[in-house]
């Protein structure tokens, strides 16, 4: 076992669930180009055998289900291994997708409602995530707000009320909002979105937390800025702190139009960068005292273990504190499991719904996720070497 791993790959290699051989499927659907594969065996097998076959292998393995018995089965299994669900509804959008009217966004708002309704059921301070524009549109957070057309005005208007009735359930049913971080051409709107909702629903606790993504140069920054803005507020401040997702399109946005490239230049630095930001939120947790909180969002052991000492030297509570850490279903198993069952709060973002709904996204997010690839990766080495020991019979 590597020096560093935070369990043995003995327990979980066989689970019930079937990790280890989808864990081998899926690192081999990545090195195959999943999309083209996709697209390959839906034509092959057709769409009802195709979906049949992804939900005994990619869909079960990374996804919650699709009814809400199948939703609560899964969330109740992560229980009992002392990890938390962390719900995510598998809708996106992007500048250049245009939606018909409002109905859309309206479909999606009760998606979020549903969603709020299944985080709650057991779980100790419950969770979900949010997409902005799941609900505005991409193209308005694109825009300067104070030049919107009477049309643009009125879906701005519109979308507030449903960015701020998901967080008026939210605050009913006791589930903290985490709002996801997108690509940099909408981060500024999203974000001002974020702490106005903050400004209003954080008086008291930490409802709505923002997404800071450490692979941009500029996070450490506007991090800092944003925690001083809402001390100067005097309302409660969460973070979710991952490194990012959207590399290769921000690289080639700016070279297509000719700005400053925002992304770190290689992993090392993105690596720096989320220590900064890391070091600073736990600096903010131990003077904050309850008004700010930090989900450490990461498949990086070398993170884990950082934010880890870092807490036990600050005297940070390790499960009912300001403190939790967040990972995909599916990926990392072996740092997941080892937090839980030290008591440290960690929690699993799930995706839920149909085939056709969430295997898009779960592609999206491993191509442009390269730290997930590399857990993936490290997760079969461990599997080859705990299946070689079996076999050989060694201690």
């Amino acid at each position: 076992m590597p020096k560093n791993a935070l369990i043995s790959p003995s327990d979980f290699i066989m689970d019930e669930h079937g990790y280890g051989s989808r864990i081998f499927f899926f690192s081999l659907c990545i090195s195959l180009c999943p999309s083209k594969l996709l697209s390959i065996s839906r034509r092959i097998l057709g769409q009802q055998l195709w979906s049949s076959f992804l939900r005994l292998t990619l869909y079960g393995q990374f996804v919650a289900g699709e009814t809400h018995g199948e939703i609560k089965e899964t969330l109740q299994w992560l229980q009992g291994l002392g990890v938390r669900p962390l719900l995510a509804v598998p809708i996106e959008e992007d500048v250049g997708q245009t939606r018909d009217g409002e109905e859309w966004y309206e479909k999606n708002t009760h998606a979020m409602l549903t969603c709020l309704d299944l985080s709650v059921g057991g779980t100790t301070n419950p969770m979900m995530q949010l997409r902005v524009t799941a609900l505005m549109a991409a193209e308005l957070c694109d825009l300067n707000f104070d030049c919107l057309t009477q049309e643009e005005n009125q879906h701005f208007q519109r979308s507030l009320h449903r960015l701020n009735s998901v967080a008026w359930y939210a605050v009913e049913k006791g589930v903290r909002v985490l709002v996801d971080a997108e690509y940099t051409y909408v981060n500024p709107a999203v974000t001002l979105v974020t702490l106005a909702m903050m400004a209003t629903w954080n008086t008291q606790h930490s409802w709505i937390w923002n997404t800071y993504q450490a692979y941009l140069k500029d996070t450490l920054d506007r991090l800092t800025q944003d925690a001083s803005l809402t001390e100067h507020l005097g309302v409660c401040f969460g973070v979710k702190l991952v490194r990012g997702a959207y590399l290769e399109k921000e690289r080639k946005l700016a070279k297509e139009k000719g700005y400053p490239d925002p992304v770190q230049p290689n992993w090392e630095a993105t690596n720096d960068s989320y220590q900064r930001c890391l070091d600073f939120s736990l600096d903010q947790v131990s003077k904050a005292r309850g008004s700010f909180e930090l989900i450490v969002a990461t498949h990086n052991e070398a993170s884990v273990m950082h934010a880890v000492q870092r807490m036990a030297e600050m005297g940070i509570d390790k499960a009912a504190g300001p403190v939790s850490f967040g990972q995909l279903l599916g990926m990392c198993d072996q740092v997941s499991l080892a937090l839980g069952q030290a008591g440290y709060a960690i929690y699993k973002s799930i995706p839920y719904g149909s085939v056709e709904e969430v295997i898009p996204y779960l592609i999206r997010r491993a191509q442009e996720n390269q730290s997930v690839l590399q857990g993936i990766r490290k997760e079969r080495n461990l599997l080859r070497s705990e299946l070689r020991r079996r076999i050989l019979r060694r201690p």
